[in-house]
């Protein structure tokens, strides 16, 4: 990527992240990796995060709804918008937990959902982010011994999700289990990675 583009990504995703400043002692990151009620339940379990907020990003549609993206033409990702306290952890730990909640070989989608919407992806908001994701990707690949599958773009505007989204794993328990159930994540997960599956979180649900 040339460093004029790079640059300009930089300002749009400064820009479009929040509508206020963010706190001087937070941090955000954004992930991709299927659907992102599960994403933002595994990032609530790990050390540091503040907040996470379900929503979208990477597409063509200014402030799309959910039925929208789901017809997969719109080229958005579910995604989870993570803020963390940046004295108790950092992007670096935030991109080890993300690699081992997730296929990285599988790049059609995760585990049962499978479209544009739900394919793996880093959104660096930074250089050093961008960075940081090029290098951790190397890694992964070396820890694999495959090619990983996950894309890195730098972020543009991220647009929560619907209301009903948000703290889905909590609002919507039953629901919510009997998804994670059926989509076969942990026992996938944890078939790919073995004793490091979900390295980096107190716990999943």
């Amino acid at each position: 990527m040339k460093k004029s583009r790079l640059g300009v990504a930089v300002m749009v995703a400064a820009v479009s992240l929040t509508a206020g400043a963010q706190a001087a002692d937070t941090a955000v990151a954004i992930f991709a990796g299927g659907c992102f009620w599960s994403i933002e339940s595994d990032f609530d379990h790990a050390p540091g995060v503040l907040d996470t907020t379900s929503g979208y990003i990477g597409g063509t549609v200014e402030n799309p709804t959910y039925e929208q993206v789901s017809t997969e033409t719109t080229g958005h990702r579910e995604a989870v918008r993570v803020t963390y306290d940046p004295n108790v952890t950092n992007y670096e730990k935030l991109l080890t937990a993300y690699w081992h909640m997730t296929d990285p070989t599988d790049g059609e989608g995760q585990f049962c959902d499978y479209g544009d919407s739900y394919r793996p992806g880093l959104f660096p908001l930074d250089k050093a982010q961008y960075d940081a994701a090029e290098a951790s990707k190397v890694e992964i690949g070396k820890e694999l011994t495959k090619p990983v599958a996950t894309t890195i773009a730098m972020a543009t505007t991220f647009y929560p999700a619907e209301d009903y989204h948000q703290n889905f794993w909590q609002t919507n328990a039953a629901h919510y289990k009997a998804y994670r159930a059926g989509c076969g994540k942990n026992a996938k997960v944890e078939a790919l990675w073995g004793q490091s599956a979900f390295e980096g979180l107190n716990g999943h649900e």
